[in-house]
């Protein structure tokens, strides 16, 4: 009817290792994206920035100074 011998110690070690490993893992998913896939989606925000920016329509200042779309008065 002996237990097994248990040392703290160790065991708390091994517990910490195993929440410091998950930790590590949820980091790698989080930032842990390769250069080449980092360069392509700022390469796709900029060319959807631009894409943006090309359907703006332009302001165009009035003679009392407040800006208008340029479109019908209304």
């Amino acid at each position: 009817m002996t237990a097994d011998i248990v040392n703290l110690r160790k065991a708390r070690k091994v517990r910490e290792r195993a929440a410091k490993e998950k930790r590590a893992e949820e980091n790698r998913a989080k930032f842990g994206r390769p250069k080449a896939e980092r360069a392509r989606m700022d390469a796709e925000e900029a060319i959807a920035a631009r894409r943006l920016d090309a359907h703006r329509r332009e302001t165009v200042e009035t003679d009392d100074g407040t800006e208008s779309d340029g479109g019908p008065a209304s």
